[in-house]
């Protein structure tokens, strides 16, 4: 998630109820790694010439070459683990996510 996010940052996630185009959300994977990554487009919405069902989800690294939906395809509702709202840690770079 370079620059968004930096190798060593502590962040805090949230269980989120709804969620937004935009949003950094934690992701597992069927691995059973959590990774970040932000919400791109819902269900509904149109990516790659075909339209995104009733329970899938694009997400996308903000690197180009981060490993992400267009790699692996949409994530279910129930693989979006949360939502990150704050960055902690280092202290120099303490942010907020609306």
């Amino acid at each position: 998630m370079v620059p968004t996010l930096s190798p060593g940052d502590w962040a805090l996630g949230v269980a989120a109820t709804t969620l937004r185009r935009g949003d950094l959300v934690v992701v597992r994977r069927a691995s059973g790694f959590e990774i970040v990554k932000r919400l791109e487009a819902v269900p509904g919405d149109r990516v790659d010439g075909r339209v995104l069902g009733p329970d899938e989800w694009w997400v996308r690294g903000d690197h180009p070459s981060s490993i992400d939906s267009r790699r692996f395809g949409p994530v279910p509702r129930a693989a979006i683990r949360g939502r990150i709202v704050f960055v902690y840690w280092p202290v120099a770079r303490r942010q907020g996510f609306p």
